[in-house]
């Protein structure tokens, strides 16, 4: 087990085995199912604000406060997209490769850090400082942002999908979405 540092604490890296669940499980395409494995009750999409001014920051609390609500005190995954000018925090770790090949640092670690770790600005093209992949260790639910997405696709139980649906500041930007159907948000584009 590798471990890297941070915060005067010692984190674990994941390996090939913790993601894949879902590289076995995802194909390329426009369905959820090109984030998300088909292993979940209900799925969404969410539109991703592109700065502080349209609510980035808020939006990002809101996530990880309603993460936080469906983990139950346990550890969570959190991966960093390696694109080369994204800030992976962790250079020097282990990377996994996941979806298309696309390389990410892996750590164990919780909302906190998925909050703080990264700078705003410093992520996949957006103004986020969330990580691109996160999900808790008992696998409940999943959440990805593609390298090349402006939306995040999330997976879970209904009453979660439910959560971020009704949540008073990710509502107007959430959508579920079906196993079959095309994920991307109306006016949006997928690459």
């Amino acid at each position: 087990m590798a471990e890297v540092g941070r915060d005067g604490q010692h984190w674990r890296t994941g390996a090939t085995a913790d993601i894949e669940w879902i590289y076995s499980a995802t194909e390329i395409g426009v369905t959820i199912t090109s984030a998300i494995p088909p292993v979940f009750d209900d799925y969404a999409t969410i539109v991703l604000p592109h700065n502080a001014e349209q609510g980035q920051p808020r939006h990002d609390e809101a996530v990880i406060g309603v993460l936080a609500e469906y983990s139950r005190d346990q550890p969570w995954w959190l991966g960093y997209l390696d694109r080369g000018t994204s800030d992976i925090i962790f250079p020097e770790a282990p990377k996994v490769r996941l979806y298309a090949e696309w390389p990410y640092v892996l750590v164990q670690a919780g909302p906190e850090q998925a909050l703080s770790w990264r700078q705003s600005g410093a992520g996949s093209g957006y103004s986020s400082c969330m990580p691109e992949l996160m999900f808790p260790a008992d696998r409940s639910w999943l959440v990805s942002t593609l390298w090349d997405d402006d939306w995040t696709c999330l997976g879970g139980s209904v009453s979660f999908v439910e959560r971020f649906v009704n949540h008073c500041d990710l509502r107007s930007r959430t959508r579920r979405v079906g196993l079959d159907q095309d994920a991307t948000p109306p006016g949006h584009q997928s690459r």
